[in-house]
């Protein structure tokens, strides 16, 4: 079956055929949306063929991605998603909410959200033919990228810049994918990226210029809706909190919730709220200006995984939150690292990019922008052994004492 139909522009709205073009729009380098060919998936699928489903990856959606099956059965490709969403009682209680989920992404392969888009890309460079994929990245990207290649046997390039945390880059080598790292910032590494998938013929993965990226991350989408909205009945409209970088992890959940909605299988759409550091802001700045005209800024955050000075995806990510009736939230860098410790204490390590979305939903309910007593999930997008520093920054230092009992009792008077 031919799910994917075409392209569509997200600015001027023209419409592609599959061979017209691979990238953004040639009229305008809008980014482009994979149109799905909905009566066929309807007419193969149902809601109940996904929840009869004994695949427990992102693979279990297949009927609704445009890609065929990718094969390589038994490897980490296929071991993708399907990530645990937890309901800490102690966690919900402190913020005097009702119903708080958290979606942990930390179990991906590669230990981020970053795995589904790659995975996705994976099975697409092999349906035309790509011998090599090449990425820019902080660090999450190119490692998802690297290991869903290396599981593959897909050769991969990926260009990060030279400022990437270090567990980062050793987890690109590790992976073995050919690693360049890049004197410059992410935007510098981007722009490399593209010039080079120019220069050789590669197939390019980058977010916010490959419209199959957000297809891999809408699969977050689908999850949500089987695993909270159906599976615990949620009761009123649910809202998703999402850290936002260059957009395109918030612009693939709602696609995935715009796929679902169109197809009939989701009544309400939930409503999406992207957060991010005042030090990268991009996006919500323009939010707050009440316009989609998005400004490059000058990134200064210790949430390397959402720095960018350009959004690549931003519009789309901008219209997550306005076409959904959700909003932008702004938060400080003090906060993320205080949610990397709050988001411990109930026994999850969240990278500070992961725990920026949880410093948004605090904030939204200080705010008044939610209520606690509606439905909300906070998708936590990265582990916390990504970025060991930031972690250290937040926990602070382990005391030192001598190995004798006097010691102890000593540290345990000083403590009180």
């Amino acid at each position: 079956m031919q799910k994917a139909i075409g392209y569509q522009c997200s600015l001027c709205q023209t419409r592609y055929g599959l061979d017209e073009v691979t990238y953004t729009c040639p009229k305008d380098d809008g980014v482009l949306d994979v149109l799905l060919d909905l009566e066929a998936i309807n007419r193969a699928a149902s809601p109940q063929t996904i929840f009869d489903s004994t695949d427990r990856s992102m693979w279990r959606y297949l009927p609704l991605l445009p890609v065929s099956d990718p094969g390589h059965t038994g490897t980490p490709l296929r071991s993708v998603g399907w990530t645990p969403v937890y309901r800490p009682p102690q966690l919900a209680a402190a913020l005097g909410m009702k119903s708080l989920w958290l979606k942990d992404e930390s179990g991906n392969p590669s230990a981020s959200f970053k795995d589904r888009a790659s995975a996705l890309l994976i099975a697409r460079a092999a349906e035309i033919g790509a011998e090599v994929i090449v990425t820019a990245s902080t660090g999450n990207a190119g490692a998802a990228l690297a290991g869903m290649a290396a599981a593959a046997g897909q050769k991969a390039v990926i260009f990060a810049p030279k400022t990437a945390p270090p567990a980062k880059v050793a987890q690109l080598l590790v992976f073995g994918s050919e690693v360049i790292l890049v004197d410059g910032n992410y935007d510098d590494a981007v722009a490399l990226a593209v010039a080079a998938a120019d220069e050789y013929g590669w197939y390019c993965r980058n977010t916010g210029y490959n419209p199959f990226t957000a297809e891999g991350k809408k699969t977050a989408a689908l999850e949500i809706w089987e695993q909270v909205i159906v599976g615990s009945q949620v009761k009123g409209r649910l809202n998703v909190f999402v850290s936002v970088g260059d957009g395109n992890i918030i612009s693939g959940v709602h696609k995935g919730f715009r796929d679902l909605h169109a197809l009939g299988w989701l009544e309400e759409m939930p409503r999406i709220f992207g957060v991010q550091s005042s030090g990268s802001a991009a996006i919500a700045n323009a939010y707050l200006a009440g316009t989609e005209e998005i400004k490059p800024v000058s990134a200064t955050t210790l949430a390397d995984s959402i720095s960018v000075d350009m959004p690549s995806d931003g519009l789309r990510a901008l219209r997550a939150a306005t076409q959904t009736g959700g909003a932008y939230v702004v938060v400080e860098d003090e906060a993320i690292l205080a949610g990397i410790s709050a988001l411990g204490r109930v026994g999850i390590f969240s990278e500070p990019a992961a725990s920026t979305a949880y410093a948004g939903l605090v904030k939204a309910l200080a705010d008044g922008l939610i209520s606690p007593d509606e439905p909300t999930l906070v998708l936590l997008t990265g582990s916390g052994l990504k970025d060991v520093r930031a972690a250290m920054q937040a926990a602070g230092e382990a005391p030192v004492i001598a190995p004798n009992l006097q010691s102890l009792n000593e540290f345990f008077a000083k403590k009180g």
